[in-house]
């Protein structure tokens, strides 16, 4: 018994002959199925697509001479420039422009039409093998991008393609031209900045420069020479101010043994007198002769007028011997007459008040011509003297010189040994001076470069988008494929057909034949019986020659609304057909 459950297996003839025998459920599902797929394939609305084509065109003038200040990859730029297309003020623009989804804009919000809207809005980048100028190797790179718009109405795709071109193109050019002018911009004010800088950095290192005057470090090596010369020089004056000491003293010793007035002697061994001496000697002669002679004697007037002279030559004040004897003879008549009378007497007053007056005249004459010193006559003594006076003079200034030269040492070792410490300040304002200005000159250079950079995307020079297709009026929908849709449809009509045959089969339990029964009793069968058909079951199996002509109708005026829809409409087939036939 189990040998027989188990040698049952249903063949190929089993399941045509379920099939046959559900053939009624079969078909409607089928049927139904079909039809939805058919409706769905006409009912869904045409989809037309308009699409531009802009090619990323290089710029034309060698990036070895010019080179753009744009670096990033064009894809990237691309993807910039769909954000700022694609922001809600734009798109609502074109709504509003072109009345776009306007079913849609009473039931959806705001936001969600313009999530339809982007997703109706198709952008595909075009890529070639390209060689990559940054690194030399082989790579994939962006040379052009197509941009569609997608719509129920053909003329309404074209010109939102067309809206969407001219955004691109312009925020390209936008964006180019901005970014070139806000590089050069930037640089400007970096140059600018970094000139500022290098002024107060110069300044600093001017000030610097005054407060540390002899002190830098480019002059230490200056100093250091000077220092050197100068103790060199002060060496050379020590030795001259030792042998100028020692000459001195030697003189001096020599000085000593002369005397100032040795006479000066004649050729034949006699005195030579000066006037002033022989002033003095003719005064001497006088006052011997006064008392051997007048007052108006010739001899007398001769010696008077001969001392004038020579008193009014040297220019010596004259005698006061002569107010010295009236002196002393008014004293002797005082004494004497004292002797006689009281001192209230007149004559003792009188004598008083000349004396009084004499004694203030010689004291007079006295304060007003006072003595000349006495000539030096000995000509050796006036040159040691003098030799001693110039060696004094050469002593005096050495010793000023040396003074000199030693505060100029001790302010040369003090520039020297403060000129590290200056050296570290020093080099700290040079190093960022010059750091400021490589940073200057680097930034000058780069804005040169990037005022050229503008001109050139100002002439549209540099790289640029050009449209090479612009968008076409679409004249086949892009979708939906109704072909595909009937197509698929139909093989889903004929799998749920089949699918509704096999699950009828799985929930019925009837045997329909001997193999069947035989593998339910799981006991062999004797002999069978076939199944004897009546009348009923005759008219039941009889063809339906009713439907014949409905089914064939619907048949035809199906496969006319597929040849219209999908093929050509059926004027025009009619016009061609008549074209052909008829030569109409």
């Amino acid at each position: 018994m189990n040998e027989l459950a188990l040698e049952y297996r249903r063949d190929f003839g089993d399941y045509l002959t379920a099939l046959v025998r559900r053939r009624t459920p079969m078909l409607v599902t089928a049927a139904v199925v079909f039809v939805v797929a058919l409706l769905v394939a006409l009912l869904l609305p045409p989809v037309y697509r308009s699409m531009s084509t802009i090619l990323i065109e290089e710029q034309e003038i060698p990036q070895d001479l010019v080179r753009t200040t744009i670096t990033s990859y064009a894809d990237q730029r691309i993807q910039i420039i769909s954000q700022q297309v694609m922001t809600r003020a734009n798109l609502m623009q074109i709504i509003e422009k072109y009345d776009l989804y306007a079913k849609q804009r009473r039931s959806l919000t705001t936001e969600e039409v313009l999530e339809r809207m982007r997703k109706d809005i198709k952008l595909d980048l075009v890529t070639s093998d390209v060689t990559d100028r940054r690194g030399g190797g082989r790579t994939m790179a962006t040379i052009a991008f197509t941009l569609a718009s997608d719509s129920v109405a053909p003329d309404k795709a074209q010109k939102v393609a067309n809206e969407l071109t001219s955004l691109y193109l312009n925020e390209n050019l936008q964006i180019r031209r901005q970014k070139a002018e806000e590089t050069s911009s930037f640089l400007a004010e970096e140059a600018e900045r970094l000139n500022v800088r290098i002024g107060e950095i110069e300044t600093r290192l001017a000030n610097f420069k005054v407060r540390n005057q002899g002190r830098l470090p480019e002059l230490a090596q200056l100093n250091m020479q000077m220092r050197d010369r100068a103790e060199v020089e002060l060496t050379d004056l020590d030795r001259q101010a030792a042998s100028i000491e020692e000459r001195r003293f030697y003189l001096q010793a020599q000085f000593a043994q002369l005397k100032p007035n040795t006479p000066m002697m004649s050729a034949s061994g006699e005195r030579i007198l000066d006037p002033e001496d022989r002033l003095r000697s003719m005064r001497a002669q006088y006052a011997g002769m006064e008392g051997l002679y007048s007052r108006d004697h010739p001899d007398m007037l001769r010696m008077r007028r001969q001392m004038a002279a020579l008193e009014r030559e040297t220019a010596l004040p004259q005698d006061g011997s002569e107010e010295a004897k009236q002196l002393a003879k008014l004293k002797a008549d005082l004494a004497t007459v004292s002797e006689r009378y009281s001192n209230d007497h007149p004559d003792v007053v009188k004598l008083r008040g000349l004396i009084a007056a004499l004694e203030a005249s010689v004291a007079e004459a006295a304060v007003a011509s006072p003595r000349k010193p006495k000539k030096i006559e000995n000509p050796a003594y006036l040159n040691m003297q003098a030799q001693l006076e110039s060696l004094e003079t050469e002593s005096r200034a050495l010793k000023k010189h040396r003074e000199e030269l030693r505060a100029r040492i001790s302010l040369l070792e003090s520039r020297i040994e403060r000129t590290p410490e200056v050296e570290k300040e020093y080099l700290e304002l040079s190093r960022d001076r010059e750091n400021s200005l490589v940073r200057y000159r680097e930034t000058k250079a780069k804005l040169m470069q990037a005022e050229v950079a503008q001109d050139l995307e100002k002439d549209r020079k540099s790289e640029r988008f050009s449209l090479i297709d612009p968008p076409q009026y679409p004249e086949r929908p892009r979708s939906p494929n109704r072909p595909a849709i009937m197509l698929i449809g139909l093989l889903l009509a004929l799998g749920a057909g089949v699918g509704s045959v096999g699950l009828l089969e799985a929930l019925d339990s009837t045997v329909r034949n001997s193999k069947e029964l035989a593998h339910t009793l799981a006991v062999p069968l004797l002999s069978v019986i076939p199944y004897i058909r009546n009348s009923e079951d005759r008219q039941t199996r009889a063809f339906p020659w009713q439907w014949v002509i409905p089914g064939a109708l619907g048949a035809l005026v199906a496969v006319l609304l597929a040849i219209h829809l999908f093929w050509m409409p059926l004027e025009v087939l009619w016009y061609s057909i008549l074209r052909r036939v008829f030569g109409i």
